[in-house]
């Protein structure tokens, strides 16, 4: 059973930068898709960036530019750089890990991932 926890989300002014980490536990090998996704109030959830097990990223296009997801060398922390953020940002972000591998098709579709993290909230200010 692999288990996501989500630490890092917080307060800041818009134009500040903010670092979400996401660990995972359980993960006993073989493809993966590991994933942010995000939703602010009101509004439904939407899949910011994806990372592959062959070490392949993709962004949604709101964030391209700004955000930068990574993971550490062990593949068991998956991060998320977020710099120049905008009050259209603020959300409750999530992360999300599927055991089979990412597509370009499929990666920003929430159902087709089995284990979610608690969420973290990000807010910016103007």
């Amino acid at each position: 059973q692999v288990q996501v926890v989500e630490s890092g989300g917080g307060s800041v002014q818009a134009g500040g930068s903010l670092r979400l980490s996401c660990t995972a536990s359980g993960y006993t090998g073989g493809n993966y898709c590991m994933a942010w996704f995000r939703q602010p109030p009101g509004k439904e959830r939407e899949g910011v960036a994806a990372s592959k097990s062959d070490g392949r990223t993709t962004y949604a296009e709101s964030v391209k530019g700004r955000f930068t997801i990574s993971q550490d060398n062990l593949k068991v922390t998956l991060y998320l750089q977020m710099n120049s953020l905008t009050p259209e940002d603020t959300a409750m972000y999530y992360c999300a890990a599927r055991l089979y591998d990412c597509d370009s098709g499929s990666w920003w579709q929430d159902w087709r991932y089995t284990y979610w993290g608690q969420g973290t909230q990000v807010t910016a200010s103007s």
